[in-house]
């Protein structure tokens, strides 16, 4: 088993640069890019829910949210991506993987 992974190793390291390593590196990039997206805008999204619903009116303090509100949103959007991750990772391994033969002689 141990050679076989080296011997794909190797192949993979001789191979020449395609227009296919490129697809993969925007693909697993515009990837992270969502990903971390949705979990670095989450705090700038829970000042704005306590600016726009929680403002005492004539208060010269802008509104914040209450600190379990602010945990439940933050839980859910990690929730989320959690639960986006298993799922789209299986879906990923049912649907996008291909089966690659292992040549002995690589």
């Amino acid at each position: 088993m141990a050679r076989e992974q080296i011997g794909v190793l190797k192949a993979l390291d001789a191979a020449k640069t395609q227009w296919y390593h490129f697809t993969a590196i925007l693909v697993a990039g515009m990837g992270f890019f969502t990903d971390a997206y949705d979990l670095f805008c989450i705090s700038l999204v829970t000042k704005l829910l306590g600016r726009i619903y929680y403002t005492v009116p004539g208060s010269l303090k802008p509104g914040t949210l209450p600190p379990n509100v602010a945990n439940a949103v933050n839980g859910v959007a990690f929730c989320g991506t959690l639960a986006g991750q298993l799922f789209f990772g299986w879906l990923g391994d049912k649907l996008g993987r291909k089966r690659v033969k292992i040549f002995s002689d690589c």
